[in-house]
């Protein structure tokens, strides 16, 4: 299982939310018509009819209606803004800003569970392998996301405990044409089963529901449909929110809606983002949103990862194995003789299995007959990865390893080279020890999978929020304030002492927070 799957998200800059700098912010609006733009309009309450007629009259559209709040988003005429500002049933006027997934990519490996299973790292590192999830089934986790392939092996048997909504927009909520969240659901409740992986709460006791922000024509939303989604979760029953998205602007009805939900007992979670530098997202900037960082398999922060005074916790964000829709994964195998090695795939190389002697190919940067009909093995460096590959499979080679000129492993991709040979990627490490090997039988595999290696804070946020349910379980009268002091109380502290702006208070601990309610009580 490992599968090089890469997704990029961009921060939405800032923009104020003053009157005057309306027109202009937002006449630049992602997907609104020339001289239109979308945003949210707040009104009294009793007032939505007005709005609507308001808005008709300006000639503009009503996008979204938000669940369980006096607002909704629309689109009208640039020039419009001004006026609905002055209508004595608005509250306020604000941009509606997108929201995108935050999720990255690099191999790794799994550790053997039981029998055909494996134990991404993130379980044991959070100590979910220490507390038993036999009290989940009263405890409810609501994924705001792009939905879930509900039909994957490793899923379906958590059955009637998991329900969501049907959007007109992203549709059924089992479906998931962007694998995040289907990645991200297994991370929380992969099940137990002696297939692919386990989750943090494996056992089909736990509770879920599902709301699709995300849907195939899109890799971002609106914070009106965020705002929307949240307060479906809380109508849901929803304990824990976790969300592996964000942007750089904040919404003000967003923050209301997350704000309230807070009031209500439930705890939202969020991922702080994917830019490696010091800008604040949202929804993980509000008060009332937890802020995860991404720390990987040493427990050390992720070159990605957001650093801001708002992170508050961290979690394993980097080479994180899940789940993906069936069949959209890869899965890969490496042997020469006797000998297994870990890789990764080329992004880009064919489905496809080549067995063959091994012959050194030195850097790949020349065609050399000497390698056809064999398995090219090729040191990364000078040449790009497309050409090393072109050349081996234009040498008549059946298939190519390129392996590291550094310390560890990498991930590569093709770009727009099409190729016909598998191709695969190993460490600097076994690079030499397959060198030690030319001459013997080498099989290079590029295989369906239904899991995938992601790196992102988006990988890091379930595994809080399946923490945060778990232990909640055997506290169930706490609330959600006090679940979250907990947790961040007893997380491992890494970086600089105390809470910093990197780790936050450190790693999730399941066990820790357990022991630490138990002996201190609720919020300690």
């Amino acid at each position: 299982m490992n599968q090089k799957y890469t997704r990029a998200s961009k921060i939405v800059p800032a923009l104020g939310l003053c009157v005057a700098a309306l027109a202009v912010a937002f006449s630049g609006s992602v997907s609104a018509a020339p001289d239109t733009t979308r945003v949210i309009v707040a009104f009294k309450p009793g007032s939505a009819a007005n709005i609507k007629s308001a808005v008709a009259a300006a000639r503009g559209a009503v996008k979204q209606e938000i669940f369980n709040m006096n607002a909704m988003a629309i689109e009208v005429p640039t020039a419009a803004l001004q006026g609905l500002q002055h209508n004595p049933n608005v509250e306020y006027v604000e941009e509606d800003v997108i929201r995108k997934p935050f999720a990255l990519t690099t191999p790794s490996t799994g550790v053997p569970y039981t029998a055909g299973q494996l134990v991404p790292y993130g379980i044991k590192q959070v100590q979910a392998d220490q507390l038993s999830d036999a009290n989940t089934s009263n405890r409810k986790i609501c994924i705001i996301d792009s939905g879930v392939d509900f039909s994957h092996e490793d899923l379906k048997d958590n059955g009637a405990n998991v329900t969501g909504e049907y959007d007109a927009g992203t549709g059924w909520w089992y479906t998931d044409e962007t694998h995040h969240g289907t990645h991200v659901f297994g991370t929380i409740a992969g099940v137990n089963n002696g297939l692919g992986v386990v989750g943090v709460n494996p056992n089909k006791q736990l509770k879920l529901h599902i709301v699709k922000v995300f849907g195939k024509d899109g890799a971002w939303t609106y914070s009106s449909t965020l705002a929307n989604a949240a307060n479906k979760c809380g109508a849901a029953g929803a304990n824990v929110i976790t969300m592996s998205l964000g942007g750089g602007a904040k919404s003000m009805t967003e923050q209301r809606a997350f704000d309230s939900l807070q009031t209500k007992g439930v705890l939202s979670i969020a991922a702080a983002g994917n830019d490696g530098n010091s800008t604040t997202s949202y929804p993980a900037g509000y008060a009332s949103v937890m802020s995860v960082a991404a720390v990987d398999e040493n427990k050390v922060v992720a070159s990605f990862s957001q650093y801001n005074k708002d992170v508050e916790i961290a979690g394993p964000g980097v080479a994180v194995l899940s789940t993906v829709p069936m069949g959209t994964g890869v899965d890969t195998a490496l042997t020469v003789g006797s000998t297994n090695y870990a890789s990764s795939a080329m992004e880009g190389s064919p489905v496809k299995t080549a067995t063959a002697p091994l012959a050194d190919f030195g850097i790949g940067d020349t065609v050399n007959s000497s390698v056809s009909g064999k398995v090219c093995l090729i040191q990364r460096g000078t040449v790009d990865f497309a050409t090393k590959v072109a050349n081996c499979q234009n040498s008549g080679g059946v298939g190519a390893i390129v392996y590291n000129n550094v310390a560890g492993a990498f991930g590569g991709t093709l770009g727009t080279t099409v190729t016909t040979i598998p191709s695969l990627t190993a460490s600097d490490t076994d690079g030499a020890a397959m060198k030690a090997q030319l001459g013997q039988s080498a099989t290079v595999a590029v295989k369906a999978s239904n899991y995938a290696y992601f790196d992102g804070t988006s990988m890091a946020t379930p595994h809080v929020s399946a923490v945060a349910a778990l232990v909640w379980s055997y506290f169930p009268t706490c609330t959600g304030a006090q679940i979250r002091t907990s947790l961040d109380n007893s997380a491992l502290d890494l970086g600089t002492a105390g809470r910093d702006t990197k780790y936050g208070y450190g790693l999730v601990q399941a066990k820790a927070a357990y022991d630490r309610i138990k002996s201190l009580g609720c919020g300690k």
